[in-house]
């Protein structure tokens, strides 16, 4: 099971978990399990095509998952994702 670290915009679908484990043999199967457990979160993650949206990033084991394999990037055992929304502003 990984560890999935939840931003505070998403909190509200947890309960107000930082953190919850989730299984996932990838990127992809966690976030569907996400929603299983947390009805909601995963159009807050990913667009209508099922792809992470553009101001979402992604990380396991703090490499971005758009410079590994994307949705299909495989987790490990007690793997550390990290969902963190983009930052924007002047």
């Amino acid at each position: 099971m990984a560890i999935v670290r939840i931003p505070t915009p998403l909190r509200k679908l947890t309960g107000g978990s930082e953190e919850v484990t989730v299984a996932g043999k990838s990127v992809g199967e966690l976030i569907g399990e996400l929603e299983k457990q947390y009805p909601g979160i995963k159009e807050r993650i990913c667009d209508e095509a099922g792809a992470v949206r553009r101001f979402v990033n992604i990380f396991v084991k703090d490499e971005d998952i758009r410079f590994l394999q994307n949705l299909e990037t495989p987790l490990g055992e007690k793997d550390e994702v990290s969902i963190v929304p983009a930052i924007a502003g002047g």
